[in-house]
């Protein structure tokens, strides 16, 4: 099997064409005020992202156009054909501006001892400045052993691996599963159709693919074991849909934590009274994120479909996100049309609750505004 890189693997997933722009009738979010009045954003931490070392201008635009101060690479890659050495230029390049998640190298998993030699992978990457670690939803559902045999979430083997990331005192982002859609059969009564059309790779059912539950629990069983390691459930913990759920693991873990990233379709369709009691009452541990993806040629917002998107089209998909968190509007547009054709209710959150949302929490949980290659936060212009 032909090794992928970082770079390969960025472009491929950057060549699937997301979907942008909105409706004529949809009001213009690129001039909305910041809420609360007189409230003004903070400069973001986006700590969910894939970014290709090669589009350090579109990223760069991007940046800045959207007051993201930090980016969260998640694709950071491994000590294979120098994916780490291409992340660490990226970081130093953008003068401290993105932060690198170190990824397994899932090719030897059969070699011996491989969460023992994985974690010192992992040390040796922090080290040189990555601040995190990320568990793709390959976990789960697709790495397996030379056998055949699917390696589980919750393999004993990996305990080294997530008690090192404690020891380090590096978070670890784990995206299982998938949205719940993707588990039910896979034709034009799924409602999301229309994005499954574009990526049937993305169909779990029927293909003895492990259940969306069993993946949730596995994930669970992780977090409970490995008490002294900070989790991040990407995608709202990875189950958007049932916010319940999401807040019982919140109430028994204190080491986890979720992120919003690419969810706001699937959460925003709750009642907005849940959702803000939700995230009041999470304040501390609800990272922002969009997993967006910026390739030499393609940009990727939260999910992909058929048409390019520009950076205009970023700046409304940004845009979009701050009119759930900040407004208070009725039946507005979600930020990823791909994701379901239905509509969604603001949620208004107070000021104190946006601050820790945007920026504070990612910034003390990556430690941001100290160590190797950060620079300290700057005023907002948003």
């Amino acid at each position: 099997m032909r090794r992928l890189t970082l770079p390969m693997i960025l472009l491929a997933v950057a060549a699937c064409k997301p979907a942008g722009g909105s409706p004529e009738a949809e009001p213009a979010a690129a001039d909305l005020p910041a809420a609360p009045a007189g409230w003004h954003r903070p400069k973001l931490i986006d700590a969910h992202a894939h970014l290709s070392p090669f589009a350090i201008p579109v990223i760069r635009r991007i940046m800045d156009e959207n007051g993201v101060e930090y980016v969260v690479n998640l694709s950071g890659g491994n000590h294979a054909d120098g994916d780490i050495e291409y992340s660490l230029k990226l970081a130093k390049v953008m003068e401290g501006r993105v932060v690198n998640c170190y990824n397994p190298d899932w090719y030897r998993i059969d070699e011996p001892d491989f969460g023992v030699v994985e974690a010192r992978r992992l040390a040796d990457s922090v080290a040189k400045g990555f601040r995190c670690l990320k568990i793709a939803k390959a976990l789960g559902l697709f790495v397996r052993h030379g056998s055949g045999v699917l390696l589980e979430v919750d393999d004993p083997a990996l305990d080294p691996l997530w008690a090192a990331a404690g020891r380090l005192g590096v978070p670890v982002y784990v995206h299982v599963a998938d949205p719940k859609a993707f588990f039910r059969p896979c034709d034009e009564t799924n409602e999301r159709w229309a994005e499954l059309q574009v990526h049937p790779s993305w169909c779990f059912h029927g293909q003895g693919f492990p259940s969306f539950d069993e993946l949730l629990d596995a994930f669970e069983r992780v977090v409970a074991k490995h008490p002294a390691t900070t989790f991040i459930g990407v995608h709202l913990g990875n189950a958007a849909e049932e916010p319940d759920r999401v807040a019982r693991m919140l109430a028994a873990y204190p080491n986890y934590y979720v992120d919003i990233a690419a969810r706001v379709p699937e959460f925003g369709r709750h009642p907005p009274e849940k959702m803000r009691a939700f995230f009041v009452r999470w304040q501390d541990r609800v990272l922002f994120g969009t997993d967006v993806v910026f390739s030499p040629r393609h940009i990727m917002l939260g999910s992909t479909g058929t048409d390019r998107p520009t950076p205009d089209d970023a700046r409304r998909f940004y845009q979009a996100h701050f009119r759930y968190f900040e407004t208070q509007d009725r039946q507005i547009e979600h930020p990823t049309p791909i994701q379901g054709s239905w509509r969604i209710d603001a949620v208004g959150l107070p000021a104190e609750v946006l601050e820790k949302l945007y920026r504070k929490n990612a910034e003390r949980l990556l430690k941001l505004g100290s160590g190797p290659g950060a620079t300290p936060p700057a005023p907002s212009p948003f």
